[in-house]
């Protein structure tokens, strides 16, 4: 029986502890990982790698640093899904949503989450946007 390869998930995000624990969960999810703690860092892998699926934060070295890697990446490979997941509702009370096409143009993100999100849950949103 053929192995199947296992899927690569990019992670970009400049706190070094959430950093850690997300790869953490997701190798234990069976995914490979790469991550990436600033903007310029997560180009160099992007220019090098397509990852199956990105997970970004949004204020970085900037307030928009997700969003200018999120058209970054959908540049370059417009099929990989892409998650923001952020504290900024919680930090500035903007919210950040990407139901509707107009949103969805301009954010370029499939997915925004609030950090905090439980591991099941975002095993489930993983899975449904890598279609498994």
């Amino acid at each position: 029986m053929l192995k199947k390869e296992k899927k690569t998930i990019l992670i970009v995000d400049d706190d070094f502890d959430y950093l850690f624990q997300m790869k953490t969960a997701i190798q234990d999810m069976g995914f490979e990982v790469i991550t990436a703690d600033t903007q310029k860092e997560a180009e160099a892998i992007i220019e090098k790698t397509r990852p199956d699926l990105a997970i970004l934060d949004l204020m970085m070295e900037n307030q928009d640093t997700g969003f200018i890697l999120c058209h970054k990446i959908k540049e370059k490979y417009p099929q990989v899904p892409i998650i923001i997941a952020s504290a900024v509702t919680a930090e500035t009370g903007m919210l950040f949503d990407v139901t509707s096409e107009e949103e969805q143009d301009w954010i370029k993100a499939d997915l925004f989450l609030d950090k905090g999100i439980r591991m099941d849950q975002l095993h489930k949103e993983i899975n449904k946007l890598l279609k498994i």
